[in-house]
């Protein structure tokens, strides 16, 4: 297997169309087309990471923080990061990133946390919009069918509960051959719409590309007439944060030292307690500051996140907790979602959890 076969599982998983603008995931080391010898999945990539991958035959990590964040101008070695990088390419290890795609998964971060946590009920907290499109075409009335059978397989018409595929004999489409060409249906300018039918379907964004090959290869039109546009539905399993419900309301107290338990960390912080019963709960993976108004509005008794500032614990304004359980500690259950999800995918080599705690806060 190639490393290029695993990106592919991981794209299934989370594909990296969703990750947030400022992020840098994908292959950030290596080449794809590289035979593997045995994965190694951690949570950041440092060199210890890069020797106990040395170690354990495994020349692809698989790492849920990039190491690589902004631009590189020298490799001397004199940061963390180059040597990661310069250890990394030595030894022939590759490195690939799958961070915010992964916090944008309906089954990533958040919901690896909402499991631990044993939320029930559960939903994205943000879902991302602009991410559907709609692909408007015309094709042959002969042709209609198989065209949207070809695009139902390369993943049009079905979005979660979202499906839509339509046909119309409204309007007319138009192409333009090369002078040389011999098209078989149609002619310069516009056709008859009588013979053509209006085909659209809708899509994820990820699937643009595989949507497009397919249209360009079921189609009889040498140059093809097509329109794809942005819809602004809201992606109900895309996005970050997610909120959802315990079984049985607990007090909060009870319910502070059962989080301080289930994440292994050396302290909560949180706002003023507000003397009530915690049933709803939301959740946000790493930095999640920018989600507190989301999870009021979405009625969360409880916000926990990471890396909140001292005047963010104000905006809890008595409706709802805010608890700090430290950034390492929200995710530090990504690296066995990925390791489980790959081991369902991929059985015949090594896929190795790594030992190592990279959490560089320490607790007294």
């Amino acid at each position: 297997m190639q490393i290029k076969e695993v990106i592919q599982h991981l794209e299934a998983l989370a594909p990296s169309a969703y990750a947030e603008d400022f992020d840098n995931v994908g292959l950030l080391v290596g080449d794809s087309q590289t035979t593997v010898t045995g994965i190694l999945v951690t949570l950041d990539t440092l060199e210890t990471i890069v020797d106990e991958a040395i170690e354990k035959k495994c020349n692809l990590i698989v790492s849920f923080h990039p190491i690589i964040f902004k631009g590189i101008k020298k490799f001397n070695g004199k940061n963390y990061v180059e040597r990661v990088v310069m250890k990394a390419i030595k030894h022939d290890i590759a490195i690939f990133a799958i961070h915010t795609a992964l916090d944008n998964a309906l089954l990533g971060v958040n919901d690896m946390m909402s499991q631990q946590l044993g939320l029930v009920n559960r939903k994205i907290l943000i879902p991302q919009n602009g991410n559907i499109k709609k692909l408007v075409t015309y094709v042959p009335n002969k042709e209609a069918e198989n065209l949207r059978s070809k695009l139902f397989e390369a993943g049009a018409g079905a979005i979660g509960n979202y499906s839509n595929c339509s046909f119309s004999s409204e309007g007319t489409g138009t192409f333009k051959p090369l002078e040389q060409a011999n098209p078989t249906l149609g002619k310069i300018g516009k056709t008859h719409h009588e013979n053509e039918t209006q085909l659209q379907v809708t899509f994820a964004k990820h699937n643009q590309n595989k949507i497009l090959k397919a249209l360009f290869k079921n189609h009889s039109y040498e140059e093809v007439a097509y329109e794809i546009t942005t819809l602004e539905n809201q992606n109900q399993n895309i996005g970050i944060g997610m909120i959802g419900e315990l079984p049985d309301a607990m007090e909060e107290e009870k319910f502070l030292q059962h989080l301080k338990k289930v994440f292994k960390t050396g302290c909560v912080k949180h706002s003023a307690l507000l003397r009530k019963p915690i049933k709803k709960v939301a959740v946000l993976g790493g930095s999640g500051s920018f989600a507190i108004k989301n999870a009021q509005r979405a009625g969360a008794d409880i916000f926990i996140t990471a890396d909140l500032k001292y005047h963010q614990f104000y905006e809890a304004e008595n409706k709802l907790i805010i608890a700090d359980i430290g950034h390492y500690e929200s995710e530090q259950y990504t690296k066995n979602l990925i390791v489980s999800y790959l081991r369902k995918k991929i059985s015949n080599f090594a896929i190795i959890l790594s030992d190592k705690n990279t959490n560089p806060i320490q607790y007294l």
